[in-house]
């Protein structure tokens, strides 16, 4: 009896035991549960929690908050996020950099042109021009340039001759073909224009001589100088090397008013007026002025024109000088428009 009894205390026992260790466990279970959703609780509420939180949710969490704690914060991190592309899209840059880049290069366009005369002017000022050789005579270095000066001080050599002459398309005050018909092909396209626009405003203009060779040039002066005298001669007349039509940018000009004749009455002729008023806007200018003879070293030419190109033939003609006073006045940073 006794055993039996025993036996029964000790089922009793052991099931009393077993009911306390599983209420235990499952106290110990809801125990453990609070405290884990309490730090959820404090992450998701506090920024300084997620920032010292665990780091089972730091790696989750960081991906929202860093996007969140750049400078640029000032919209949602999900717009941030929705397009991170977006705001390194190209789009709006081209369209906002394509009109200024227009009109950058259509602003410089309209000042190219005085530029290009500033950096030409500099290369063609008189003292950096010129080489005086063994024998005295001061021979030009810029023969090709069209604002090559060529005066009695100022020799072109004997061998000189440019190599893109052409016979401009315009009327003549003779017939027949001869190398005085030519210009340079630059000057020659000028002078087409200028005489096609004086026809346009009534005026008709006849070409009378352009380029001549250096010894096309010493035999005109020497003819001269035979009949004249050399002092008289040397006031109308270039002895050779010193003449601008050997440079082939020089063309005289007349018309039926002036019997087609190289005179100074031409200058008082309703062609000869146009001319001077409108040769500039072609890129000529009217080579030696009145009352400029001891600058130039001859006598008033309303017929002889010489280009230049467009930008300088307005400057000299707007500001009356002799292509000497402008080239100087260029070289000592005077020159304006």
């Amino acid at each position: 009896m006794k055993i039996g009894r025993w036996l029964i205390a000790g089922v009793v026992v052991a099931v009393v035991i077993w009911k306390a260790d599983d209420i235990i466990g499952t106290d110990k279970q809801q125990s453990a549960a609070p405290p884990a959703a309490t730090e959820t609780a404090s992450a998701s509420a506090s920024p300084s929690g997620s920032a010292g939180g665990t780091d089972t949710n730091e790696a989750t969490e960081s991906a929202e908050p860093s996007a969140t704690s750049s400078p640029d914060a000032d919209t949602p991190s999900s717009s941030d996020n929705a397009e991170p592309t977006g705001t390194a899209k190209p789009t709006p840059t081209p369209e906002t950099s394509d009109d200024p880049s227009s009109s950058a290069s259509e602003e410089p366009g309209e000042s190219s042109d005085s530029d290009s005369l500033d950096a030409l002017l500099k290369l063609n000022a008189p003292d950096k021009t010129i080489e005086v050789g063994k024998n005295g005579v001061a021979v030009v270095t810029n023969s090709e340039s069209i604002l090559v000066l060529v005066n009695k001080k100022r020799e072109l050599s004997s061998t000189y001759a440019p190599d893109d002459l052409v016979k401009p398309d315009v009327e003549f005050s003779f017939s027949g073909d001869s190398p005085k018909q030519k210009m340079r092909k630059t000057a020659a396209s000028a002078l087409e224009k200028l005489f096609a626009g004086a026809k346009k405003d009534g005026i008709t203009l006849k070409a009378v001589s352009g380029y001549r060779s250096y010894a096309t040039q010493k035999s005109i002066f020497t003819r001269n100088a035979d009949l004249k005298g050399e002092e008289v001669a040397n006031r109308t007349s270039a002895r050779p090397g010193q003449s601008e039509h050997q440079t082939g940018l020089a063309m005289d000009v007349s018309s039926a008013s002036a019997n087609y004749e190289l005179e100074q009455k031409f200058g008082d002729t309703k062609e000869g007026k146009w001319l001077a008023a409108h040769c500039a806007e072609y890129g000529f200018i009217i080579r030696f002025l009145k009352g400029e003879e001891d600058v130039t070293g001859y006598s008033y030419e309303p017929w002889h024109v010489r280009y230049v190109g467009k930008e300088a033939a307005k400057q000299i003609m707007k500001q009356g000088v002799t292509l000497e006073a402008y080239l100087e006045a260029a070289a000592n940073g005077a020159t304006k428009a």
